[in-house]
């Protein structure tokens, strides 16, 4: 893969990008818009969530680059019934949009007879518009987001609030020269696509400015907090440090469990155990389907990527049919655990698209991946009054409540499972929407404190790297509190996390 290529793709596309998204915003929210006369209700929301602008804009061009470069990816691979992004050798337009000006539109990306009907006026000039090819161009891409949320639900798929602000801020300039698309379709060319890992690259380098602004801030003596500490410290780990990790954790349990399988010989960096000094306390497995593997910080998945390939290889050993093994390592295997939703958006679909390297079907049929983000539990005045001993739980509370800059570092005792579900079943009770919407946060603290209670047998991370010094007063205090001996660095937080 040609890094440098990738590099110049996404330098200066964060800002290219959040300045059509702002573009856009500013259109839509003027009193005398298309959208704001026909779509009013739309509008007052989008309205509301732009209470903070600069986040808002942020969000949104990070999800649409995301897209296109997922979608560029499947593009590249033969993966989409219609070049999406893509135009066609000796053209210069998105397939999908020269067939839409010849009258053909894709039948497995449908549009609604509205918006296909808007599609047609607006490319044969019977429709008003600014910029009508641009906006023609955005309905049909929208199309195809809506037909792959099924298959990959992180990336393309989001709550109505969030699908609202996707559409209404979709940047029309995506067709003009040197825009983004441009730049996406020339820097991810057919070589640089074979390679999954080229997504994670690449969301390396697009917020590489946003990350040099944060540690800039740090001289000022400002603190990272739940909206620094992610773009600050993810770092694409190197392929050969990954597959070292994984060749000796999972490989190495592979082969403790079957000394003569040769899957050694496909792992690049095994390194060999003497049979004298063999451990005798490992996990036994009956096959590959019992292993369960975990990455507690898998920012956009490249570990759990080599992981699936080494899974694979296991399931092969073990007579499984190829077709049906990714759903069973995404079943079965694979978890994952997050606080920055882009890269567990990334993280999803890569290993989706190593699903469907191996499972034509995959798309038709998905099982998805076990990623999980972190966000904020929180219960406001009396909402838990009726919860029962929850209620006097401040420390359990507050740790939910910042599970954002927290994460996996938060290692449930059994107490807090109980205590929770004791809640859960009390406002079960109880009648109203009020506990309805109580209840709802409860069950959703109940399902992070589940999985962050799992045992796996093989955990393996690249955690974030940054100082005490460098990190909010709540969470530079937690990590005093929770990881005495290792609340110098998050780093060493998770090393001692993982012992737990």
């Amino acid at each position: 893969m040609d890094s440098g290529k990738i590099k110049a793709l996404a330098t200066g596309a964060r800002v290219q990008l959040m300045d059509g998204v702002r573009a856009s915003l500013e259109r839509v929210l003027a009193p005398d818009s298309r959208e704001t006369i026909n779509e009013p209700g739309r509008v007052r929301e989008l309205r509301d969530e732009a209470k903070d602008k600069e986040a808002l804009i942020e969000r949104v061009a990070y999800t649409w680059f995301n897209r296109l470069c997922a979608l560029r990816l499947m593009d590249s691979r033969g993966y989409t019934p219609v070049p999406v992004v893509t135009p066609r050798i000796g053209e210069s337009m998105p397939a999908i949009l020269a067939d839409a000006r010849r009258g053909i539109f894709c039948a497995d990306f449908p549009l609604k007879p509205a918006d296909k009907q808007r599609v047609m006026d607006l490319l044969s000039g019977n429709s008003e518009s600014v910029n009508p090819l641009g906006e023609a161009y955005v309905a049909l891409l929208l199309s195809a987001c809506d037909y792959y949320a099924k298959p990959i639900p992180g990336l393309f798929g989001s709550d109505i609030r969030s699908t609202n602000a996707m559409r209404l801020l979709a940047p029309t300039s995506l067709l003009a020269d040197n825009s983004v698309l441009q730049r996406i379709v020339q820097g991810m060319d057919d070589e640089n696509c074979k390679e999954v890992e080229v997504i994670g690259w690449l969301y390396q380098f697009y917020i590489a400015e946003r990350h040099d602004d944060i540690f800039r801030s740090f001289s000022d003596n400002k603190k990272a907090g739940p909206a620094e500490i992610a773009p600050a410290t993810q770092l694409f780990t190197h392929n050969w440090i990954v597959q070292y990790m994984v060749d000796n954790s999972l490989g190495r349990l592979w082969m403790l469990n079957y000394p003569d399988s040769t899957l050694v010989d496909q792992m690049e960096y095994y390194v060999a155990t003497d049979e004298s000094t063999i451990e005798s306390d490992f996990a036994r497995v009956d096959s590959p389907e019992d292993i369960t593997f975990c990455d507690p910080a898998c920012g956009s998945g490249h570990i759990l990527v080599y992981a699936f390939d080494l899974l694979y290889e296991m399931y092969i050993e073990e007579g499984y049919r190829p077709s049906e093994i990714p759903s069973l390592i995404l079943q079965n295997n694979l978890t994952g655990f997050e606080i920055d939703d882009r890269a567990a958006e990334l993280a999803s679909f890569s290993l989706a698209i190593k699903a469907r390297e191996i499972d034509d079907e995959y798309f038709n049929h998905p099982t998805h991946p076990s990623i999980t983000v972190f966000h904020t539990v929180t219960f406001e005045g009396n909402e838990l009054v009726e919860a029962g001993l929850l209620t006097a739980n401040s420390k359990l509370i507050d740790t939910l409540a910042h599970l954002n800059e927290i994460g996996s570092l938060y290692a449930p005792n059994p107490a807090d499972a109980v205590l929770i579900e004791n809640g859960a079943q009390n406002l079960r009770s109880q009648q109203g929407l009020f506990a309805a919407n109580v209840l709802e946060n409860i069950e959703i603290a109940a399902r992070y404190v589940k999985e962050l209670s799992s045992r796996y047998d093989v955990v393996v991370a690249n955690p974030p790297y940054m100082g005490l010094r460098s990190i909010d007063p709540y969470m530079s205090q937690w990590l005093s509190d929770a990881y005495p001996e290792g609340s110098t660095d998050l780093y060493s937080a998770f090393i001692l996390r993982e012992e737990i």
